[in-house]
């Protein structure tokens, strides 16, 4: 079903309450469409199974809770071959927000947040640390302008 499925003008506007607000109750949605709640309910019950919706979001401010240092750590291997098992260690580091493989200087992209710098250095040897790291440069995000994964859905379901 999930390569099947055609969405039509009401999925869409249900999709543009949802990116407005992951916690729209379904009653609200359809009260606003001028359909039944269980029209909405099964309606994103489908967009679930065909893989279109992969859940609902939590949106943190991690300033609030201490982590106010962002920086961006390119990671190089000692073999591409490694960066499976590379992932798998930078996945049980905490600070490690986000990992992208990708293709030019570095092996892997990835961002941390931290307390401070002496966090944030703290996280950087524990990622130098991991055996198959060859080395790796640090970028300090002086200020973080865009972060809002809504913008391409909004255009997209325009």
């Amino acid at each position: 079903m999930r390569s099947r499925y055609k969405i039509d003008k009401v999925d869409k506007q249900i999709l543009q309450f949802l990116i407005q607000n992951t916690r729209m109750p379904f009653t609200e949605i359809a009260k606003r469409m001028e359909v039944s709640a269980g029209t909405i309910h099964v309606r994103v019950k489908k967009l679930e199974e065909a893989g279109i919706i992969k859940g609902s979001s939590l949106e943190i401010d991690y300033e609030r809770l201490g982590y106010k240092f962002i920086a961006y750590i390119g990671i190089m291997l000692t073999k591409s071959s490694h960066t499976k098992s590379v992932i798998a260690q930078l996945e049980k580091i905490p600070n490690v927000t986000v990992a992208n493989i990708i293709s030019g200087r570095y092996n892997i992209f990835c961002k941390i947040r931290a307390k401070d710098t002496n966090d944030a250095r703290d996280v950087i040897f524990k990622i130098d640390e991991i055996e198959e790291v060859s080395r790796t440069e640090s970028m300090i995000s002086l200020d973080e302008i865009i972060d809002d994964r809504s913008r391409l859905l909004t255009n997209i379901f325009m």
